[in-house]
């Protein structure tokens, strides 16, 4: 897109999307981008709760915080298109993924210790290998192996879940993810043709939204599984008959 000058200065980030700089507001450059990040904030805000509140495991509550702080360094980069906000997103994605990693394979590791120690150095390089050098498709490479990684024990769960409605969450979950990643695809690639329309559909600001609710059902599913596992006997209910969220019974002495 073309430079505009701002409160925030020229644009020193490495990636822009397909939305025109500073239409609405000096303060924030992508418009759109910035405030399609909202409805991750708050279904995590709604899943920090639920784990909260039921006493699920420390890890439930900090991959819904995980996911705020995603969303946030989303929303400064979006806003700034500056460098070092563009690291408070990129950075926090990969943290986020290598904690999705130690969820998905931490009740079959038999040394405890040992998984959490390495997944936290490499996020720790990682960060600052990626602070030095600006990874820009290396980055992005990076980013889909790990996510890779994670397929396998995710579909190891799902096949071995009964539970219809758990069943429904891993299918939601994907549903939004591939259409959320066909609107990032489209707006990343096709920018030139889109820009031509009379309407700009704003694919980037649709990804965030997708995404938000992929990574919801996500982790609802995950706790779900995770409830069986402790044999909290887990059921899906619907808040206000729309969301899903997990509720537990947990036996007596727990």
């Amino acid at each position: 897109m073309v430079e505009t000058s701002s409160f925030w200065g020229p644009v020193t980030s490495t990636t822009e999307c397909c939305e025109k700089n500073y239409v609405y507001l000096p303060y924030i450059a992508e418009f759109y981008n910035t405030i399609s990040n909202i409805p991750t904030i708050l279904l995590a805000l709604i899943g920090l709760i639920n784990a909260v509140r039921q006493r699920f495991e420390k890890r439930f509550s900090i991959l819904h915080v995980s996911n705020m702080i995603l969303a946030i360094g989303s929303m400064s980069y979006h806003a700034t298109l500056q460098n070092v906000q563009q690291q408070s997103d990129e950075t926090p994605m990969v943290w986020e993924v290598l904690l999705y990693m130690y969820i998905l394979h931490s009740p079959d590791w038999h040394y405890r210790s040992t998984m959490p120690t390495f997944l936290f150095l490499y996020g720790v390089v990682f960060a600052i290998a990626h602070s030095f050098f600006r990874f820009s498709v290396g980055f992005k490479m990076h980013y889909v192996v790990l996510c890779l990684l994670c397929i396998p024990r995710m579909y190891k769960y799902y096949i071995y879940t009964q539970d219809v409605a758990a069943k429904r969450l891993a299918k939601l979950f994907i549903a939004n993810l591939v259409l959320g990643s066909i609107f990032w695809f489209c707006d990343r690639f096709f920018c030139k043709e889109i820009s031509s329309w009379p309407i700009n559909p704003q694919g980037h600001a649709l990804w965030h939204a997708f995404m938000g609710f992929s990574l919801y059902f996500a982790n609802t599913f995950l706790m779900f599984c995770r409830a069986q596992q402790r044999e909290w006997s887990p059921k899906i209910v619907y808040f206000m008959g729309v969301l899903p969220y997990v509720k537990i019974e947990k036996p007596k002495g727990q």
